[in-house]
């Protein structure tokens, strides 16, 4: 019998005032009963409009149908036919702007909670199967995969089901991409991505980290390896700054990289070999998933006071409304219709009244307002004159987008990019203008969401598949 409620089950949570001083996982996932009772609300459409919003087009209503007959891991199952990594996906994907946003109980109240469905059975199959996928008999071609983040593991799970021997060149020490070095362990678990990871290998795919495709290899030599496709996907590492005075003081940092030290090199332990700024007021320039993350990262890390500064209002912020919603819940601030011009800084740490050059000493920042719409459809922020004043901080952490890396293109010819040095690719193949090379996620698009990216790992191992077989 379905589940008529208007809203769907809530998630269980760490609660704010305590999350927000441990990175352990804030929300705490759904139990058999409460997931079954969620699955109740699906209509099971006949239509089935949840799967045209997945970009990996997951089988919706067929893994929910299983989780009512209590049959968990078979709805894992149906998962897996495809998504790589649906663990990650129940965690990060912006549901409510894909298949739960064409999900028909959405009209008349709350879509069904299909990605803390799609959660519950990835935990539950992990707590319950130790048991790794076998390879696949090989059919003699080889792939090579540049970057190990989510489209480059998509399409090499996916390559790997059909018997292509794969090797993932992965610039880093440890596979994942964004998943281990931007994403925090409270949103999350890096032994979540692991397990992920391990699926793969146990798979056949081989994956070779510390390789800087572009520097220790080219694309060249990787054709003259053996190697007959072969698909880019190096993410969006490169950040933006905004152009304003006092960008390079000390205690000014990119959110990769402050996310990157945090994450992946583990600067919150005591005398790690890559420290961060510790303590004090941080402000974090942005308003994506990317600027949450830093803020509340900063937060656990020791921060006295944590602004969001961001020069639009709560209705044009980009982030997530549950990323927004638990920052708020911890305590972080939003300066919103507020843009910074400068920052300001001293010399000597035991002299905050000296101007000079140094350490952050604090943000001088504009009050905005909205104006007419821009090309985009959202409303140009103006500054309002002589509205200007100071925060006092000791860290600025900038989080206004990524670019695409352009080592790969200057080391490989014929490969052509946009004016954003996105890689230009034909839309229904993932190809780019040099034949046997494809390319996907943030490396094209520039920086976009977990899922996009594997909607194009999945497109490039389709055609590279049809290319060789």
């Amino acid at each position: 019998m379905a589940n008529m409620t208007i809203k769907k089950n809530p998630m269980p949570s760490q609660e704010p005032l305590v999350r927000a001083h441990n990175f352990d996982e804030v929300a705490l996932g759904y139990d058999e009963a409460t997931a079954i009772d969620e699955a109740l609300r699906c209509l099971n459409c006949k239509n089935m409009p949840c799967v045209a919003g997945c970009p990996v087009n997951v089988h919706i209503p067929e893994f929910i149908a299983k989780i009512k007959e209590g049959d968990f891991e078979g709805a894992y199952q149906v998962i897996q036919q495809s998504s790589s990594l649906p663990a990650v996906c129940g965690r990060v994907c912006p549901q409510e702007t894909q298949c739960e946003s064409k999900c028909v109980r959405g009209i008349k109240g709350e879509p069904v909670g299909i990605g803390r469905l799609e959660r519950f059975v990835a935990d539950w199959h992990n707590a319950h199967s130790d048991e790794l996928p076998l390879a696949a008999p090989s059919n003699g071609h080889k792939v090579a995969i540049v970057g190990a983040g989510p489209a480059g593991l998509t399409c090499a799970g996916d390559l790997a089901k059909k018997g292509y021997s794969v090797t993932v060149f992965e610039a880093l020490h440890a596979a994942g991409g964004v998943l281990v070095y931007g994403i925090p362990e409270f949103r999350l678990p890096k032994a979540i991505v692991q397990k992920e990871v391990d699926h793969l290998i146990s798979m056949g795919v081989e994956i070779k980290t510390n390789m800087v495709i572009g520097k220790t290899l080219t694309v060249d030599e990787l054709n003259e390896m053996g190697y007959e496709a072969i698909f880019i996907a190096s993410g969006a590492g490169l950040p933006n700054f905004m152009g304003i005075p006092g960008e390079s003081l000390k205690g000014v940092y990119s959110a990769n990289e402050f996310l990157t030290r945090s994450n992946l090199m583990k600067a919150y332990r005591e005398n790690p070999v890559t420290p961060i700024m510790k303590g004090g007021c941080v402000a974090v320039v942005g308003g994506g998933n990317v600027a949450m993350d830093a803020a509340r990262t900063a937060l656990r890390l020791g921060a006295e006071k944590v602004y969001i500064v961001y020069r639009r209002s709560l209705e044009e912020l980009p982030a997530r409304r549950e990323e927004v919603e638990h920052a708020m819940e911890e305590g972080i601030e939003f300066l919103l219709l507020h843009n910074p011009v400068e920052i300001l800084g001293y010399e000597n740490p035991e002299d905050r009244r000296d101007p000079k050059n140094g350490f952050v000493s604090g943000l001088k920042c504009i009050k905005m307002e909205l104006g007419e719409p821009d090309e985009r459809g959202r409303r140009r922020p103006i500054p309002i004159e002589g509205s200007e004043f100071m925060i006092d901080v000791d860290t600025v952490i900038m989080s206004i987008g990524t670019s695409p890396n352009p080592l790969i293109k200057m080391t490989t010819a014929g490969l052509e990019v946009n004016k954003r040095g996105g890689i230009i690719v034909e839309e229904t193949t993932g190809e780019t203008t040099r034949k046997g090379v494809y390319a996907g996620g943030d490396a094209v698009t520039g920086a976009a969401t977990v899922i996009s990216a594997m909607g194009a790992g999945k497109l490039a191992a389709k055609s590279i598949d049809e290319q060789l077989s």
